[in-house]
């Protein structure tokens, strides 16, 4: 028996066979009827998906719209979603989310009998609220994440533990509940700095990214923020853009045009085979954005001149980035063991900070300069003898600065074994931690970066050779 194909996998499949990540939103206003009835609204839709159907990825049907009418219209629903041509998806939003037998209920309401192809669904009971929906991988289901609507700020940038918006913790937490393949995240165009984030949290799902034409979203800012590395991972719905149009056909062509125009540069900005993955390229790119690496003439401690300079203190104005930097340190938290996350002053008390609430593993640090009163501490912060202490740092040269820090760990009586920094300089610390029994563990190696911006056109060819030139030496 073949194996069924899930949801993504078919909307993977039309959107390369019309070349199109539009999905054209079915919803009928009553203000753009006829009249306000069932059958105005489904005879509003059967003219839209006529017009455009040859254009779409997927339609959008809004529930709503049609609930309003009572029974007519959940059956004017029901005949638009099977007016929809074969092979073409249809995506309910009905924002639903519900527990136990209602949400079985639920799920034999939209995909049996309305015939819906996916769903968009409230993650605020929890997972269990979703699991009737989530069981069938050729169903798929788009959790709401962060939202384009102007409230939605009320709670989801709410700060969790402190530290991290509420919506990031979602998207990662949906990335667990996605066992079949067959969830998605719906996240506004409205807010591309949000979009951009979780797709540095979530570098495989996909998104649904309402927001584009009514409600002010710009598309090329939102592509360039949703899209995966491969020009896929995300749609983008538009609804009154397209119903309020002379045209609906010739605005749904443009519309096309002009996400193929973005996608087709995305991709032909990319190397043929990028060295780092999708969610780490985005965070190398935001780190060249927010001038944490610059390009130039810069005279560093050890008198030498230097073609490039990071300065990643500059993550501590920037709560976002440093948070999605954060996440990737976690990352590798994972390999190592240890008790402790021991920052190193100062460029890493911000860092730690932000991996020790994402991560729940507590954090101390040794002192730069020893207190001559009070306590007199070397390390601040709650530790115990014997305990294993994992140094936290923003990038390594040498390795020789790490050495003094090390020490003092040690003489509390702390053991250290390996430390993770967010860059590698790539000019001897590996080597000369080895030497001294330390492991050195790096988000980037500089070589790395340096292939990944030329690659993307963000920095020159002669600056990315002066760089080679200068470790080389």
């Amino acid at each position: 028996m073949a194996e069924r194909s899930t949801f993504f996998s078919r909307l993977a499949a039309r959107i390369e066979s019309v070349d199109s990540l539009l999905c054209v939103g079915l919803d009928p206003h009553p203000a753009q009827l006829t009249e306000s009835s069932a059958a105005a609204a489904l005879d509003f839709c059967k003219h839209i998906i006529d017009e455009t159907h040859e254009l779409a990825c997927a339609f959008k049907p809004n529930s709503a719209f049609f609930e309003q009418y009572g029974a007519a219209g959940w059956n004017a629903l029901q005949e638009a979603i099977a007016f929809v041509p074969d092979g073409i998806p249809v995506i309910l939003d009905a924002k639903r989310g519900d527990i136990a037998s209602t949400a079985e209920a639920y799920a034999r309401a939209l995909f049996e009998a309305l015939g819906a192809d996916a769903v968009t669904a409230s993650p605020f009971l929890g997972r269990d609220s979703l699991e009737p929906l989530l069981r069938d991988p050729a169903k798929g289901v788009f959790v709401l994440c962060k939202t384009s609507n102007p409230g939605a700020d009320d709670l989801q940038t709410l700060a969790i533990d402190g530290f991290e918006p509420l919506y990031l913790r979602l998207a990662r937490t949906v990335q667990a509940w996605n066992a079949l393949g067959n969830v998605g995240l719906v996240v506004g165009a409205t807010d591309v700095s949000a979009l951009a984030a979780v797709r540095t949290a979530a570098p495989e799902l996909w998104l649904l990214a309402p927001g584009v034409g009514a409600q002010g979203g710009d598309l090329e800012s939102a592509l360039r923020a949703g899209l995966r590395a491969d020009g896929l991972g995300m749609i983008v719905p538009v609804s009154r853009g397209i119903s309020s149009a002379k045209d609906r056909h010739a605005q749904a062509a443009q519309l096309r045009e002009n996400i193929r125009a973005v996608r087709e540069s995305l991709l032909s900005q990319q190397p043929a085979q990028s060295i780092l993955p999708a969610n780490l390229a985005r965070l190398a790119d935001e780190l060249l954005e927010a001038g944490c690496v610059r390009f130039g003439s810069f005279e560093l401690k050890s008198g030498k001149t230097s073609p490039i300079y990071i300065d990643l203190r500059l993550l501590a104005s920037y709560p976002g980035l440093l948070a999605r930097a954060a996440a990737a340190y976690r990352s590798r938290l994972d390999d190592l063991e240890f008790d402790l996350l021991a920052a190193l002053p100062y460029a890493g008390l911000p860092i730690a900070t932000a991996l020790s609430l994402q991560s729940k593993r507590p954090m101390i640090y040794p002192r730069k300069e020893v207190k001559s009163y009070g306590t007199k501490a070397k390390v601040e912060g709650q530790y115990e003898t014997g305990e294993t202490a994992l140094v936290i740092d923003d990038l390594v040269t040498t390795g020789e600065s790490k050495f003094e820090a090390i020490e003092r760990l040690k003489d509390v009586g702390l053991k250290v074994t390996d430390v993770l920094v967010l860059i590698d300089r790539q000019s001897g610390a590996r080597e000369t931690l080895a030497e001294a029994g330390y492991r050195l563990h790096a988000v980037f190696k500089l070589m790395d970066l340096i292939e990944h911006w030329e690659g993307s056109g963000q920095i020159s060819k002669p600056q990315a050779a002066a760089v080679r030139e200068f470790l080389e030496r």
